[in-house]
């Protein structure tokens, strides 16, 4: 995709000690890049701006499960020893609320107001795979497609992404299931494989873009080893094998186009809160809503965009009323047009088995459990249509 990174790898994988990360964010900040990464904060690990490796979640992991997030100190000094927590990158490339235009009262018009900044070059930093798939997901959205995201644009063209593969797997993870990790494979400029073996601390990396191989002259590194080549193989094959969740994605678009009536969707309706948690956790969901905003003398006014959910009646709301009203329709359109009906629409299943939205639903509602469900009893529902209306 033009002006987008994609994986080309450039050499053999090299070696860069601890110490060396801490000098790739310095030439990351000296180069004007806003450095942002995990960062231990309120409980969890999240995404926020990094001044050095002490802001990291050093020697800190996770423990997730539905409805669970826990985090607990390892027995190492690890930086990315963790899962993915409620952040995502979507909230720097598409954010949560965004100004589209400003205007000032002008005699019996409006003057437009033109904004001072532009937006940061961020460096993202400890992406995983999953979210490096995500990223193409909403790339394939904002950017490929007949109609461009200025915004998205700009700020994803600008973004360098050194991305982390894993070492650990969360309890609600199933990237396997969907193909999309856990090895960083495409979509970034340097990737990292962090080990701790026989008492040293180093890591593994390989350089996915000629941006990513010029700023990484500047580290000290060195040619890996092939035992340090196979100890990053290791890790992250034995993330793959811990992997908490699995998905059978075999044909899911149309299993889930056959069973509108399908009685699990009264099951999950009965339980579901209809919050919207998991879509705003999800890295992949990108809807939203436009408001007109005027100060309180009438003398300015703004558009603003602001993240929506599909899970509200507002969400639906056409022609004078809205169209789904039950929380039984609501997310059996969620989920059906998640790993259903995008793919028709992208070319893409809309997940990445990330597990976030059955870690942060409040009643622990599984996606891989729902598909499974459906899955098992397939076949048996009268009266099936290929669609749902």
């Amino acid at each position: 995709m033009a002006g987008l990174p994609v994986a080309q790898p450039v050499g053999d994988r090299a070696v860069m000690e601890r110490e060396g990360l801490q000098r790739l964010l310095e030439i990351l900040g000296a180069r004007g890049y806003q450095i942002v990464g995990p960062t231990f904060r309120d409980g969890a690990i999240l995404y926020d701006e990094l001044t050095s490796i002490d802001d990291l979640p050093v020697g800190w992991t996770d423990d997730q499960e539905g409805g669970t997030y826990r985090l607990r100190r390892r027995t190492d000094q690890a930086l990315f020893g963790y899962g993915v927590g409620p952040h995502s990158w979507k909230k720097f490339l598409h954010p949560a609320v965004l100004r589209l235009w400003r205007a000032r009262r002008d005699g019996l018009g409006f003057q437009f107001i033109p904004e001072d900044e532009s937006p940061p070059r961020y460096a993202l930093v400890g992406a995983r795979s999953c979210d490096l798939h995500a990223i193409a997901i909403q790339d394939r959205v904002f950017v490929a497609g007949p109609y461009v995201d200025p915004a998205y644009k700009v700020r994803r063209e600008n973004a360098l992404v050194v991305a982390v593969n894993c070492e650990h797997a969360g309890g609600t993870c199933f990237c396997v299931s969907m193909g999309t990790g856990p090895k960083a494979t495409f979509g970034f400029d340097l990737a990292l494989t962090e080990v701790l073996e026989a008492g040293r601390h180093y890591f593994v990396v390989e350089v996915g873009t000629e941006r990513g191989a010029e700023i990484f002259r500047g580290v000290p590194h060195r040619e890996a080893r092939a035992e340090e080549r196979d100890a990053a193989e290791r890790i992250v094959a034995r993330a793959a094998e811990r992997m908490g969740r699995v998905m059978d994605t075999t044909d899911i678009n149309h299993l889930l186009y056959r069973n509108p009536e399908h009685p699990r969707w009264d099951n999950v309706a009965g339980r579901c809160l209809t919050c919207g948690n998991c879509t705003m956790v999800c890295p992949t969901c990108f809807c939203f809503i436009v408001e007109d905003v005027n100060d309180l003398t009438g003398e300015v006014t703004e558009r603003v965009r602001r993240w929506d959910v599909c899970f509200t009646t507002q969400f639906t709301y056409t022609a004078g009323k809205p169209l789904r009203l039950s929380a039984r329709s609501r997310y059996r359109q969620w989920l059906t047009h998640k790993v259903g009906s995008w793919i028709d629409q992208f070319g893409t299943s809309g997940c990445v088995g990330c597990g976030r939205c059955i870690t942060w639903c409040p009643v622990a509602i599984d996606i891989t459990e729902e598909v499974r469900a459906i899955r098992e009893t397939d076949g048996a529902r009268v009266g099936a249509v290929e669609r749902p209306g």
